[in-house]
């Protein structure tokens, strides 16, 4: 199974790469893929690539979702 995530940009290190934080985790990912990607933004992941911007409102009901899930299966 694939799966997609929202993450928030905390850093951007060049025009094609930027580091983007996770329930606390950081990783260095790809934002070749999305045009004009700031700090702050909200951004699906999927194997350290950025695929696509999200409103926050969104991003974060999804990362709740995530992790009710995460819980239920704990």
């Amino acid at each position: 199974m694939c799966l997609a995530v929202p993450a928030r940009v905390c850093a951007l290190l060049d025009g094609e790469r930027a580091v983007i934080e996770l329930d606390g985790l950081k990783r260095e990912i790809s934002i070749e893929l999305v045009d004009d990607v700031t700090v702050g933004d909200y951004v699906i992941v999927h194997v350290g690539h950025a695929l696509g911007k999200l409103d926050p409102e969104e991003a974060e009901e999804t990362l709740a979702l995530l992790r009710d899930f995460a819980e239920a299966q704990a």
